[in-house]
């Protein structure tokens, strides 16, 4: 029970953390059934309840056959209490972000719903390491680098310095099949062809240890991003206007005595602010305003996702969510 043992010390803070009740993402695979496990397990000793969701996403044929096949997996080993919720994928950026948005927005409604102290995640050291690649070959900056975080929010990934081995050898441990999802190996899928050719090759060219090597980046990297993240969002509380006023102004010369990096953070979260959706901005719409800051010719308003718009004028920037049609005064 070797492998147990390390899933149930990766889980063991979160549950004796909880007040009450903790929730699971459960797909079927390994991943997600060896964290159910030993969340179980951890919870038995610390009275905590457990809530697995299943979500369907009803892209294959017999998806609820597999849903149900996991729910039965899980009253194995003493998960009871189980939701299974059916979504509908609307492919708006490609099937994984699609599929990922209809999920969590799943994710989200359990959250309102049962209101659980943590919603843990099985994400591991396999796919932090794949994140990363993912990130380097689209030329990401450093928070999407950075990989996943351990917590965000309500979400918990406990898994982060487990590798996918590991799980698979827990679902040995206690005879549990898990399911093995056709799109893992579909090699259309960027992250199947990182997983299947790009990491062993590594491996192979490099020496073992490339996916702990990738996971320590990510870590590291993370540090970074949270203390850069934390400059913008001081130097940004210091400019906001006390009287909660719509928009932003903010002062370009004291803009343009930050360093980059944190000038670039302070930009991005002032137009997320103003009403951006989140994850809508790219390095392509940051440009343009740095631009105002740092190479001044006299630029109109620049409109950005959100319906915000961004100036400069009389030595500041201004932001603000402009109904559509209307022009700044």
């Amino acid at each position: 029970m070797k492998a147990t043992l390390a899933l149930r010390q990766a889980v063991r803070p979160w549950v004796s953390a909880a007040q009450s009740k903790i929730a699971i993402g459960v797909s079927g695979g390994a991943d997600s059934l060896a964290l159910a496990i030993a969340t179980q397990l951890e919870a038995a000793a610390h009275q905590v309840d457990v809530v697995a969701v299943i979500i369907d996403h009803g892209l294959q044929e017999n998806s609820d056959r597999v849903a149900a096949k996991a729910s039965l997996e899980l009253t194995k080993f003493g998960i009871s209490d189980v939701i299974i919720k059916r979504v509908s994928v609307e492919l708006v950026d490609g099937m994984e972000a699609s599929a990922r948005r209809a999920r969590y927005a799943a994710f989200e409604e359990v959250i309102a719903e049962m209101k659980p102290d943590y919603f843990l995640l099985a994400h591991t050291l396999n796919d932090q390491a794949e994140s990363v690649l993912l990130g380097l070959a689209r030329g990401s900056g450093s928070k999407s680098l950075a990989g996943m975080q351990e917590r965000n929010g309500s979400y918990v990934r406990p898994l982060l310095h487990i590798d996918r081995a590991t799980t698979l050898a827990v679902c040995h441990e206690h005879g549990v099949e898990p399911w093995q999802d056709p799109h893992n190996e579909d090699p259309s899928y960027l992250r199947v062809r990182v997983r299947k050719n790009i990491l062993p090759m590594m491996e192979e060219l490099l020496g073992p240890g490339v996916i702990n090597a990738l996971g320590r980046t990510a870590e590291i990297l993370r540090q970074d991003v949270t203390a850069l993240d934390g400059y913008a969002e001081e130097f940004l509380e210091r400019q906001l206007d006390p009287s909660g006023g719509p928009g932003l102004e903010l002062e370009v010369s004291e803009l343009a005595a930050l360093p980059q990096a944190v000038r670039i953070r302070v930009l991005r979260e002032a137009i997320y602010r103003c009403g951006a959706p989140e994850g809508s901005l790219s390095a392509a719409h940051i440009a343009p305003i740095e631009a105002l800051v740092t190479d001044w010719h006299g630029q109109g308003v620049i409109s950005l996702p959100g319906g915000v718009k961004v100036w400069r004028i009389s030595g500041r920037l201004s932001f603000l969510n402009q109904p559509r049609g209307s022009s700044p005064q």
